[in-house]
């Protein structure tokens, strides 16, 4: 029987009084609106209000658009959580552009592919990063030859730094950026997009490959996002907001945009520190940011002289990136801070799923409520779907807390798609869902908790072992500061875990074999045995450029140690 055509009650159109293409942008326009003379930005003595970002970000807009940038254009910009950068999240994109922000903590090679594979036709380069930027642009000449064209240096000046660099940079002939925005329009009309499906943004994963995937965003996902995070973390109008993670980490999950929404206040801050995050809150009253939890074990670790305790309010913090760890958690509850775990990918915008705290967790042990706060929770309010399934028949896994599955998303907050990758978008949407790769368990309250990813399964004599769990382990040893646990090679069991670990200050003078026997007591006491690490390195742990720790380069590692012996015994 063939399906009968859809029909609704009525004819009514869309047209321009009832429909336009959803944007994030509308914020900026709004904010300025309401409240032009409140903080938008600060930057050390530097300080914008809402009106002057607004203006400011039109200028860069028509700036780019005089040279011809607009719609098929990728603007890309190299630097770190700046007001430039910010204002880049708006004028970019209200030119028809679409933003790249790409990681400074990247190599030249890494980012010369970058920049060719977007065909970025403009730069925009913070001072300190100049010589990085040359160096990658020599690396695409020298790979294109006599075809390659220069894109436009635009270099950023900023005033906490020394003058140095930026002169050199004016004396090859880029083009400061204030100067930049002087040639363009403070009320330039610029225009939404016609379709809400046009790109707003492309970023690259932080993953192994030596061809890193540009995940391209839509507009109508980043104005869902933007709305999605209020929403989810209860976040009031005018929150002071302090940029401890990089805007150029999935454009910053969204929050230059949702700051608009509530006309909120940005702090920026060039380098992270545990002393400059307690500072800033003293400072300026910060009521929110984003971390990482590698960030948060740092703030949680901090010497007292760094710190500023008790806290002078409640400070929210959202945590997303990896894993964190419950020991971390209850360390930042216990400190005054009240943490958010979320949980996403750049496919995804950003965190799209959220540990939604329940009222009745308020009345369980601290220890309780950090282990349920560090499951990964339930889908974002702007995300449709949100389930897990076996990887073998796509089905959804029972909600039983021990059948592990895939995490899988459907919905707006999904990306469009990796930039001219076909091959890697057909597996990845696969049956109709963007598969993740990070395999998790769905408990009866249908919160899910990710036990590892796919490739980071640990499988000793047959039976599976969650990395994850085991870190959780180690992390609650008094001397540990960092931990990682991979799969080591063994005689007997084909694999076994193999824990990699930074110690504490204090703690690295210590007999090392003494305390690595100490910590697999520990694991021992509290896990089944053959979960226990086997072997215990010591020692600083690779990242990437996110600071995400760098499993591929451990699991090397321990291949290389060579197999854990059979006993003798």
């Amino acid at each position: 029987m063939a399906a009968r055509k859809w029909r609704d009650i009525d004819d009514l159109p869309k047209i321009q009084a009832n429909y336009t293409a959803l944007t994030p942008l509308w914020f900026l326009d709004r904010a300025a609106a309401i409240h032009p003379t409140r903080k938008s930005v600060i930057h050390g003595s530097r300080e914008y209000t809402w009106r002057q970002t607004y203006e400011r970000c039109r200028r860069l807009a028509s700036a780019l658009a005089d040279r011809s940038i607009g719609p098929g254009s990728t603007v890309a910009i190299i630097a770190p959580n700046i007001p430039a950068m910010y204002e880049s999240h708006f004028g970019v994109p209200m030119c028809g552009a679409v933003l790249n922000c790409v990681n400074i903590r990247l190599n030249a090679p890494t980012i010369a592919f970058l920049l060719g594979h977007s065909q970025s036709a403009v730069i925009m380069v913070d001072q300190e990063f100049f010589t990085l930027a040359e160096e990658s642009l020599r690396v695409m000449e020298e790979k294109a030859g006599s075809s390659f064209k220069r894109p436009l240096l635009i270099v950023i000046g900023d005033h906490t730094c020394p003058p140095e660099s930026l002169n050199r940079a004016l004396s090859k002939g880029a083009i400061e950026y204030e100067d930049f925005l002087g040639t363009g329009d403070p009320n330039y009309p610029w225009q939404p997009p016609v379709d809400e499906w046009q790109s707003i943004a492309l970023g690259y994963t932080s993953g192994t490959t030596a061809s890193p995937k540009g995940v391209v965003l839509h507009h109508r996902g980043a104005y869902i996002m933007a709305m999605s995070n209020p929403l989810i973390w209860g976040m009031q109008e005018g929150p002071v907001y302090l940029w401890t993670l990089p805007m150029f980490h999935c454009n910053g999950w969204c929050f230059p945009w949702s700051l608009a929404v509530l006309s909120g206040t940005s702090i920026c801050l060039r380098q992270v520190t545990a002393k400059e995050v307690y500072s800033s809150i003293a400072k300026y009253k910060v009521t929110h940011f984003c971390a990482a939890p590698v960030v948060l074990n740092t703030i949680v670790n901090a010497p007292q002289e760094d710190t500023i305790l008790p806290l002078p309010h409640t400070v929210h913090v959202m945590t997303a990136g990896a894993a964190p760890p419950p020991s971390v958690l209850f360390s930042m509850s216990q400190k005054g801070f009240r943490v958010a775990h979320t949980y996403g990918l750049s496919e995804t915008y950003g965190p799209s799923t959220v540990c939604a705290w329940k009222p009745e967790w308020d009345s369980l042990p601290p220890e309780t409520q950090a282990k349920l706060n560090a499951r990964q929770g339930v889908r974002y309010t702007g995300m449709e779907q949100l389930d897990v399934i076996d990887t073998l028949t796509g089905k959804p896994v029972p909600a039983d807390g021990k059948t592990a599955g895939e995490i899988v998303f459907r919905g707006n907050m999904v990306m469009k798609g990796y930039l001219k990758n076909p091959e890697a978008n057909k597996e990845s949407f696969a049956g109709g869902w963007f598969h993740s790769g990070d395999i998790a368990v769905k408990h009866p309250d249908n919160y899910i908790e990710i036990k590892d990813r796919s490739k980071d399964i640990i499988i000793s004599g047959g039976e599976n072992i969650s990395s994850v769990e085991v870190e959780n382990v180690v992390y609650h040893h008094p001397a540990v500061l960092e931990a990682s646990v991979v799969a080591r090679p063994d005689e007997r069991w084909q694999e076994s875990p193999c824990a990699f670990v930074t110690l504490k200050s204090g703690y690295e003078k210590l007999d090392q074999n003494k305390l690595a026997q100490d910590i697999m007591r520990f694991c021992r006491e509290k896990l089944p045995a053959y979960w226990v690490p086997k072997s215990v390195v010591f020692g600083p742990l690779p990242k990437t450029a996110t600071g995400k720790i760098q499993k591929h380069v451990l699991r090397t590692k321990a291949k290389e140690m060579g197999p854990v012996p059979r006993s003798r015994l």
